[in-house]
């Protein structure tokens, strides 16, 4: 006996969030690209570049978001979810080409220094750290459970830093002259956006490749589930993420003899497994040694 659980909650999304975030990073990056190239700062550069990443990153999550809200067909019977972890992907790609870039410009800036004017570059930092925790604040706590979001907002945080290593740099080449420092800060800074593109590329590729979701313990889901009235055994259990923000489980129960039916069992367990954040379950039902481990 089979059970079927869908919570269909139309994924309500961010898009005031995303359409804000366009915006407000579009033209930053403009301002950014204008200031660094006219007044000599790699380091602001790299930071604009970063910014058309976001920009880029906040479009492709947008339109995934918008996707995967799309009512399943014949053909794609699980809907379109996993566009959001293709999306993350492609952020992830997308970090770290622009993090190559800076750093290989820094390199070549720190054997060739260029005349850097600290004023209007500090300012344009500055900016680029308001803006960014704005952005990053639209998305709200929700994020942190939806790997889509999430990296739309570790774009955003990560821009942050960087404006502020930015502002730093401008600030201290202005103070001291030191012109190396605005190439070196543009490399570290590289570095730093390579490490969370890392990050968010091996995440990507863990839920596309069916990984159990970060928020789900799967000791504790069996655990939940051998808990049950009348349960003696869990097998063929596995989880995975169906988007970046709903998973889905499929398992055996062995069961007694006695005890609950099995309609009021199925129930039991779907309260069990939503508390936990799985909100589609696939579970069969099977009497004391009606099926192997290997069936």
């Amino acid at each position: 006996m089979a059970s079927h659980s869908h919570h269909d909650h139309q994924h309500r999304g961010a898009p005031r969030a995303f359409f804000w975030g366009v915006v407000l990073n579009s033209g930053l990056s403009g301002l950014q690209l204008v200031i660094g190239i006219g007044f000599g700062s790699l380091a602001l550069i790299g930071d604009a570049i970063h910014n058309l990443g976001d920009v880029a990153g906040l479009l492709f999550g947008w339109g995934a978001e918008r996707l995967s809200i799309r009512p399943a067909t014949t053909r794609f019977t699980y809907g379109f979810g996993r566009s959001t972890q293709l999306a993350s992907l492609i952020n992830a790609g997308l970090i770290l080409m622009a993090a190559g870039v800076v750093i290989v410009e820094g390199v070549q800036r720190l054997i060739d220094p260029v005349p850097v004017v600290s004023g209007p570059v500090a300012w344009a930092a500055a900016a680029g750290i308001v803006v960014n925790l704005l952005s990053a604040c639209l998305f709200g706590s929700d994020h942190h459970h939806d790997l889509n979001r999430r990296a739309a907002v570790v774009h955003l945080l990560t821009d942050a830093a960087v404006s502020a290593a930015v502002l730093v740099s401008a600030l201290l080449v202005g103070l001291v002259g030191w012109v190396w420092l605005d190439a070196a800060t543009a490399i570290v800074v590289g570095l730093v956006v390579a490490w969370s593109g890392w990050e968010l590329l091996a995440e990507a590729l863990s839920a596309s490749l069916d990984a159990v979701p970060r928020s789900i313990e799967l000791a504790e889901v069996e655990a939940a589930l051998r808990a049950l009235p009348g349960v003696e055994n869990v097998h063929h259990l596995h989880v995975w993420g169906m988007s970046t923000s709903r998973t889905a489980l499929t398992a055996h129960l062995v069961r007694h003899l006695d005890g609950l039916d099995n309609g009021e069992l199925l129930r039991l367990a779907r309260e069990r497994l939503a508390d936990l954040g799985i909100t589609h379950s696939t579970l069969q039902i099977e009497p004391p040694g009606g099926c192997s481990e290997v069936c």
